[in-house]
């Protein structure tokens, strides 16, 4: 299986997080969208999706 790099950006993430939230009739707080997107990043890391690369983190 090839190996490509995947960048997961957790803003971008509670951004998308948001819009599909509000489209459904949730408006959720900055804290709870900040929250969703650290436990969606988990999960991805969890079931090995993706692998965190710590070098990268300014």
């Amino acid at each position: 299986m090839k190996e490509i790099e995947v960048i997961i950006d957790t803003e971008e993430m509670a951004e998308f997080f948001y819009n599909e939230l509000t489209k459904r009739g949730y408006i959720p707080s900055e804290l709870e969208l900040d929250t969703i997107a650290d436990i969606a990043f988990d999960y991805l890391l969890e079931k090995c999706i993706i692998d965190e690369d710590l070098e990268d983190i300014e």
